[in-house]
């Protein structure tokens, strides 16, 4: 059986937004689905999609988990975007958490280091 996901981001702010994006992922987006919404491919069958949807905006919850989770924090920062909280679950995951200017929430989860 093949998955893909496919997760959404509903923004007030298109312009906005997609600036934030941009340097939160650290790339424009991998295509243009239409004049409103925005897609980048996170990896293969994987994509987080930006939508201008102005009375849904703010509300929501992805986590990525990653890799090179150290490396990927340095470079956001390094881009301008700061975490908003970092933790460590007892198990030793790490998670850094980003909100966008309409307080959506974009985690970043890494393996125990």
């Amino acid at each position: 059986m093949s998955v893909d996901l496919f997760a959404g981001v509903p923004v007030r702010d298109f312009a906005a937004a997609l600036a934030w994006y941009e340097r939160l992922l650290g790339t424009p987006p991998t295509f243009v689905a239409s004049p409103e919404e925005v897609v980048w491919e996170l990896a293969e069958h994987r994509s987080l999609a930006v939508e201008h949807r102005p009375e849904h905006a703010g509300h929501a919850l992805n986590t990525v988990f990653v890799d090179d989770f150290d490396d990927r924090v340095a470079a956001i920062s390094a881009r301008g975007v700061e975490p908003v909280r970092r933790e460590t679950y007892g198990n030793g995951v790490r998670k850094a958490l980003y909100r966008d200017p309409d307080g959506n929430e974009i985690g970043l989860g890494g393996a125990p280091a």
